[in-house]
């Protein structure tokens, strides 16, 4: 991961990931979410041209910064400003900003922001635990000893079930409980193959459930899941929605 300028290596370490992943040459991320503007594969408005492998790698770049600090919490970015730092940074400039006046600055921003996923990220957790005590009772719902719950929505022909040692390859469709969609093998007409014991506990879990054709509907609370982080369309201590069929156990 590099930092917004080289010439910053004091403050880099302050910046929330959001912050410092618009620097990475995210390649494979580009205007993934906007399939309707590569499809048209037309300048944007207001380039001259994004002909050269270099022009669009550099509008590619931009384009990823700027997803990234809009998507923030908490902080509003400044265009104008923004756009001054990134000219000064490409040509050289000197900082117009005090070294000890921009690491404050970042400080300030960065505890404001923390403040403010530490509040979501409470409601967030006492909203699943009541979504999870209400949706226990639902009929088909188990509930494990941890808390994880699942339905079996189809049930295959019996036989071994994997352990953490096993690879397994899986279909999966994941939501939050409002329904918005933040991964799926199913939509992109593909599965997911890896090690049963490397992925969140409530997977590690359900899948030792399973039997090759099984399908279950997961509900993975969030200490199960990714707990207090945030993770892109996952809100910190979400409850995790998955309709998971396993495929195969290698």
């Amino acid at each position: 991961m590099k930092s917004l300028s080289a010439s910053l290596p004091q403050v880099s370490r302050l910046l929330p990931l959001a912050f410092v992943a618009g620097a990475t040459l995210l390649f494979t991320a580009c205007g993934k979410d906007d399939k309707k503007t590569a499809a048209t594969d037309k300048p944007a408005a207001g380039v001259a041209g994004l002909a050269t492998d270099e022009q669009k790698v550099s509008y590619g770049l931009g384009y990823n910064m700027g997803k990234n600090v809009a998507g923030q919490t908490g902080f509003n970015v400044d265009r104008d400003a923004l756009k001054a730092g990134l000219e000064d940074g490409i040509s050289g400039t000197t900082l117009k900003i005090a070294d000890a006046d921009l690491e404050k600055a970042f400080q300030s921003i960065q505890q404001k922001v923390q403040a403010i996923q530490a509040a979501e990220g409470q409601k967030q957790l006492v909203a699943g635990n009541e979504f999870l005590a209400k949706n226990k009772s639902n009929p088909g719902v188990k509930t494990t000893a941890s808390g994880l719950q699942y339905q079996v929505l189809k049930a295959g022909k019996g036989g071994a079930k994997p352990t953490p040692a096993n690879t397994v390859e899986v279909a999966y469709h994941g939501t939050l409980t409002d329904g918005t969609v933040f991964d799926s093998s199913v939509e992109r007409g593909d599965t997911a193959t890896f090690p049963v014991g490397q992925v969140i506990p409530g997977w590690t879990e359900a899948l030792q459930l399973m039997s090759v054709g099984d399908k279950f509907k997961l509900w993975i609370p969030a200490n199960l899941g990714y707990g207090p982080r945030a993770r892109g369309k996952i809100p910190a201590n979400a409850v995790l929605v998955f309709e998971v069929e396993l495929k195969q156990i290698k």
